[in-house]
């Protein structure tokens, strides 16, 4: 089954329809009432990055599952034409100054996000280099896939937990996590300029 899709506009703030489609999805799987509430939290968490990426475009919001496997979809699509305003903001993301605040598996997400952005906003037109320090975007690196599979660019928390299983203060970090212990994986994938974040879930 997929719930019906919510559509955000640019720089909404107001989400709260979101447990509605997640209490429907929950019922019509049959998930008892400690399940339903794991699958609240997800999409509450998921859903409270969105207000920082709907600057630069429109978004979705739906969920899929069948039986009790469960997927969260999200995507932002950028405005084809961006302003220069715009485009100077998304470029920041990639600077360490912005990055070496990546602090806490959620912003990571979400960075790993506005960076996929900001090379879309380069490859549209916008003139210079992204310069940043690459130390504080190790976690791009450590959860990107080489190869992805429907997306021209790919990271994946379960690849990034597997790889900071031998640093201990990023498994630390992990292991404060909600999503990072709740969630089976989140995806972070662009395309044609939507970038379409994906939490996995099997109850």
């Amino acid at each position: 089954m997929k719930t019906d899709v919510y559509k955000f506009e640019k720089a909404v703030t107001g989400l709260a329809g979101i447990n509605t489609l997640a209490e429907k999805a929950a019922q019509y799987c049959g998930l008892d009432e400690k399940q339903t509430l794991k699958l609240m939290l997800l999409c509450e968490e998921l859903v409270g990055m969105l207000p920082n990426l709907l600057i630069y475009g429109k978004g979705e919001f739906w969920i899929e599952a069948e039986n009790k496997s469960f997927e969260i979809h999200s995507v932002v699509e950028a405005e084809d034409l961006l302003s220069s305003l715009d485009r100077e903001e998304i470029l920041k993301v990639s600077k360490s100054g912005r990055n070496a605040a990546a602090v806490g598996i959620m912003n990571k997400i979400k960075i790993a996000a506005e960076v996929m952005l900001a090379n879309y906003a380069l490859s549209n037109g916008v003139s210079g280099d992204v310069v940043y320090d690459p130390a504080p975007l190790d976690f791009i690196e450590m959860g990107a896939y080489q190869d992805p599979v429907g997306y021209s660019s790919e990271w994946s928390l379960l690849s990034y937990k597997k790889k900071a299983e031998n640093n201990p203060a990023k498994w630390d970090e992990l292991e404060r996590s909600i999503i990072a212990k709740l969630a089976d994986d989140v995806t972070v994938g662009i395309i044609s300029g939507k970038v379409e974040i994906t939490v996995k879930k099997k109850f």
